[in-house]
């Protein structure tokens, strides 16, 4: 197989937070006067770097400090609430299907996604597991997924990443990678078929797609 190796997304992939996100989404757009946007509205509209979409919701540029005010009102509510999400369905078998190495890449915090990993028992399963190594979060996966392939010590060529948005597909294709993109996350399906990279309904099917692009 010349992909050998499987770069897992966290958010809205692996984990089944979607219902989280939005409602910590709307925590920060009623903070700043705005409406609640619902699931289909989110799934919509959602983007990276996020501070476009939420300018775009509150009708409005947003300067670096309120977005950071905005982000740490999300990571509040966020977290409150995190103790009721679960994997996705399939995940772990997903993840054991997978005949090579895999890694995870998340824009969650590194300090408490890798112990997050860890009580899900999934950290046996992966070389390496990677968070946001920042105060403020929301910008594209390319550079953290350059710094992860690199601390992997792995070209491009080698890698598929599985993930739920535009931007994990855009990420993988700037470091020449493979990607497949998981309609059961933040981003609205008929959005990721755009994409011009294999679209799966079940990240067992994403897998069986992962593995035909070797």
């Amino acid at each position: 197989m010349s992909r050998p190796h499987l770069v897992w997304d966290w958010n809205g992939t692996l984990l089944d937070d979607l219902a989280l996100v939005i409602s910590a989404t709307n925590a920060a757009f009623t903070s700043a006067g705005a409406g609640a946007v619902d699931p289909d509205t989110h799934r919509r509209r959602f983007r990276r770097p996020i501070v476009d979409y939420y300018g775009e919701v509150l009708g409005r540029e947003l300067s670096a400090a309120e977005f950071a005010g905005l982000d740490a009102v999300f990571h509040e509510a966020y977290r409150r609430g995190l103790v009721d999400v679960r994997l996705a369905a399939d995940a772990e078998a997903a993840m054991r299907a997978w005949p090579g190495g895999q890694s995870l890449l998340s824009m969650w915090f590194h300090d408490e996604l890798v112990p997050a990993v860890r009580g899900y028992g999934l950290d046996g399963l992966l070389r390496r597991v990677d968070g946001l190594r920042h105060e403020v979060g929301g910008g594209s996966k390319h550079a953290h997924l350059v710094a992860h392939l690199a601390a992997l010590e792995l070209p491009g060529s080698q890698v598929v990443l599985i993930g739920d948005t535009v931007d994990d597909a855009e990420a993988a294709a700037a470091v020449g990678a493979a990607c497949v993109l998981y309609t059961g996350g933040l981003t609205d399906p008929d959005q990721l078929r755009g994409a011009g990279v294999p679209v799966a309904d079940t990240l067992l099917a994403a897998v069986e797609l992962a593995r035909a692009t070797g």
